[in-house]
């Protein structure tokens, strides 16, 4: 292979090395990530970000999707308490499993991939609900990481306190004096 650039050199390897990925299956797979930015409505854009999930996760995607409203912050604290604010900064969305509703924090923008994040972490939710959880906090870790993949996919990291998502998602009791 004297004769071949780096690039090709590279190219070639990968076609030896992935003979099951065609070129067109590598383009798909680049693309995919980005699909959710085409999306024309927030239909098509939980539609996306649905078929993102039913690649990665075993909870099945729910017959009736979540009603989706935008809220204030005052409005979403007062729904949900106002510690929940503090613990990993701002609130930015929850998810209602007793109505099926996901509340996004306004401002939020269809175009921003960190705020698109916030309603994928919100869609995990939507698939955990009818499943049984110790506490609802242990539902926190699955949808955190799962909302750091789609992030990464976009080349993009997500700011969150890992040690309390972890420690919250243990549900123990806090607060435990020794007397």
């Amino acid at each position: 292979m004297p004769s071949c650039s780096f690039a090709v050199a590279l190219a070639m390897a990968g076609v030896f090395l992935f003979p099951a990925l065609s070129r067109a299956e590598t383009a798909i797979r680049i693309a995919a990530p980005t699909e959710w930015r085409q999306a024309d409505d927030m239909q098509a854009l939980v539609s996306s970000l649905e078929d993102w999930l039913d690649a990665r996760v075993d909870w099945p995607r729910r017959e009736v999707p979540p009603r989706i409203r935008f809220v204030s912050q005052w409005q979403a604290a007062a729904r949900y308490g106002v510690t929940a604010s503090f613990q990993r900064g701002r609130l930015q969305g929850l998810y209602d499993p007793g109505s099926s509703e996901i509340l996004l924090v306004r401002p939020w923008d269809r175009r921003n991939a960190k705020d698109v994040s916030v309603l994928l972490h919100e869609l995990v939710h939507h698939r955990q609900a009818p499943h049984h959880w110790y506490c609802p906090a242990a539902q926190e870790l699955p949808a955190y990481r799962l909302q750091d993949a789609w992030l990464a996919d976009q080349g993009l990291t997500l700011d969150v306190n890992w040690i309390a998502v972890v420690l919250d998602a243990g549900c123990t009791q806090r607060d435990i004096h020794p007397e």
